[in-house]
């Protein structure tokens, strides 16, 4: 390269974060180049799964990843700050808190929710279209359900418990989905009849899901038909007020919720930024994903508008991606001068769910419906998130989708979301760590940590364990072992690796046996310890010397194994320190493996 190159992308959508990321794999040997992403929060939003916190079946946090951990260790200077506008000439973005220079600038800005000019929307309508408007959303739907619960009067309690999902698209649909399942563990709350609730979903257009296949569509609209969701198609909504909306052809609906889903626009933001856009705030692009009239300008995502093959590239997910993979690649192309690709869209197909265990959906070509449409949408949200924080967040979204859900709302039900009792793990805890530094003693007693004295013996009978997991090795005859002898490879490692050195192997059993045993009376690495207690069982299985109380345990270790060091224990002060100092490490922000 000539001279230092400055790279700014405003916006940390799905498409600004994984332009930043692919320059930073494309870009990070280069000493004489800057990238910098800037957006006004803090962190990148799942704006995928705002349905869910919409419905209550996720959390706000669950929908967060934060831009330090994304970018922790790599070269991308993250800023949060409001940007105002652009200044060409000088090549330069002006925000609020300061002005950022550029050779080469990405504008990322997404979407926003659009009300086609139908008066009231938003100042009587809720949607779905950023983080705090989903939780708006939620909070009012939950506020409706408590204060009908004690209304007296008919007609008021009547509206306050009609919910109106205002379009049928992807959005629409979900929303429409979460609320069917939520209003029914709302109804449980505040006593109300499930008869007296209705979910409706009002659509301009004669069908609905009009981006899928007919038959998926149809079993969507029969899904959510069958558990009392009204549909409405052919229905404009002309007006909202606070009270009704009211429909093409004069009629009203009498609600105090409206969702509106019914499209998005590009961000308004675009307006300051002296481009050209079209009516609905989207930038104009060439193919090369490159602003009018600004060859060092690209716009990515849904704020980008580019006809391909005659209509408008869709504002999804896939367009974000690539979108910012053209704009990445060409503009290392015009830094290293090669040549420049268009953009190409390539989409692999579209996933829709209807609550939290049905889906539909279409990849590839194969159309697929209920447990495994739900699986697959599950296994391509780990996929991204693999892509943009790495194991760390990946395991974040499991807990949130499965372990941490409430009202049993996820694919597997309420079979994992169930959260241990940990302090009735206390005693068994302790009551088996006192098991093992007994034993560890006993042996102690008889001569283990004694180099005259080899328990462990070069035979078939090759250890000193017993049913109690290590009683003296000249009573091991007594007891009818779960194995009649060891597998032939677990013989061939004693002969080769144990016997040669006896003594450190047996020394070795005993102070494992005694650690375990103070770990789990302490509460200290409790995972650890059990995950010893298991080995050394294991050991004493395999070793053809232990009968099948042994057994025991191996299950209590795996109860254990649930966080029982973090009641009465030291986990509980320990664990938390080595988790701040970890994700401190270099090596923890470049890899991602945080400790949640």
């Amino acid at each position: 390269m000539g001279h230092d190159k400055r790279i700014v992308i405003v916006g940390a959508g799905y498409g600004g974060v994984h332009a930043a990321k692919l320059l930073n794999k494309k870009l990070k040997k280069e000493d004489g180049v800057q990238i910098t992403l800037i957006d006004k929060k803090p962190y990148h939003t799942l704006v995928t799964d705002l349905h869910e916190v919409a419905g209550a079946r996720l959390e706000p946090d669950s929908v967060r990843v934060y831009l330090h951990k994304i970018f922790a260790g790599k070269k991308v200077d993250v800023i949060t700050d409001e940007v105002e506008k652009i200044d060409y000439e000088k090549q330069q973005v002006v925000g609020k808190a300061g002005q950022y220079g550029y050779d080469y600038l990405i504008i990322a800005v997404g979407s926003e929710p659009c009300d086609f000019g139908v008066p009231g929307v938003f100042e009587h309508g809720f949607t779905v279209g950023s983080l705090e408007l989903a939780t708006k959303t939620r909070d009012h739907i939950e506020e409706m359900f408590r204060k009908a619960s004690v209304e007296k009067d008919v007609e008021k309690r009547k509206k306050m418990l009609t919910f109106v999902v205002a379009g049928a698209g992807f959005t629409g649909i979900e929303t429409a989905g979460e609320l069917v399942e939520w209003t029914r563990d709302l109804c449980n709350k505040y006593h109300i009849d499930r008869n007296d609730v209705k979910v409706m979903v009002v659509e301009a257009l004669g069908n609905i899901l009009p981006n899928l296949n007919q038959k998926l569509a149809a079993k969507a609209f029969k899904y959510l038909t069958k558990r009392g969701v009204k549909i409405l198609t052919n229905c404009a909504i002309t007006k909202v007020c606070e009270d009704y909306v009211v429909l093409k052809d004069g009629s009203k609906i009498e609600t105090k919720t409206l969702i509106w889903t019914c499209g998005v626009q590009g961000n308004r933001s675009a307006e300051n930024f002296g481009l050209e856009l079209n009516r609905r705030f989207r930038i104009h692009t060439n193919e090369y994903m490159q602003a009018a009239g600004k060859e060092n300008v690209y716009v990515i995502g849904d704020v980008a508008y580019y006809e391909y093959e005659g209509k408008p590239v869709p504002q999804v997910v896939e367009t974000a991606l690539q979108t910012a993979e053209t704009a990445v690649h060409n503009i290392i192309a015009d830094i290293y001068g090669s040549s420049k690709k268009p953009f190409k869209p390539n989409y692999h197909g579209f996933m829709v769910s209807l609550g939290s265990r049905y889906a539909v959906a279409e990849l590839m070509g194969v159309s697929l419906s209920g447990f495994l449409a739900m699986a697959m949408k599950h296994l391509v949200n780990i996929h991204y998130l693999f892509g943009v924080a790495g194991l760390n967040a990946v395991l974040s979204y499991i807990m949130h989708e499965f372990f941490e859900v409430k009202g049993n709302r996820s694919l597997l039900g309420g079979h994992v979301a169930a959260r241990m009792p940990i302090l009735w793990l206390v005693c068994l805890r302790v009551y088996v760590g006192a098991l093992w530094l007994i034993e560890g003693i006993s042996k102690i007693q008889q001569g283990w940590l004694n180099p005259s004295k080899i328990f462990i013996i070069n035979t078939s009978d090759v250890s000193g364990a017993t049913a109690k997991a290590g009683e003296a090795a000249n009573t091991a005859q007594k007891l009818q072992p779960l194995l009649k002898q060891p597998p032939a490879i677990y013989k061939w490692f004693m002969d080769t690796f144990v016997t040669p050195h006896a003594f450190v192997f047996q020394a070795m059993v005993v102070l494992t046996e005694v650690a375990i045993g103070l770990a789990l009376i302490a509460g200290l690495f409790t995972v650890l310890a059990s995950a010893g207690s298991i080995f050394l069982s294991l050991n004493f299985i395999l070793s053809a010397m232990a009968d099948k109380s042994i057994l025991w345990y191996i299950f209590a270790a795996i109860a254990l194994m649930g966080g029982a060091g973090r009641t009465c224990g030291l986990d509980y002060y320990v664990i938390p320190w080595i988790k701040n100092w970890w994700a401190r490490t270099p090596f923890a922000r470049r890899t991602y493996l945080y400790i949640s």
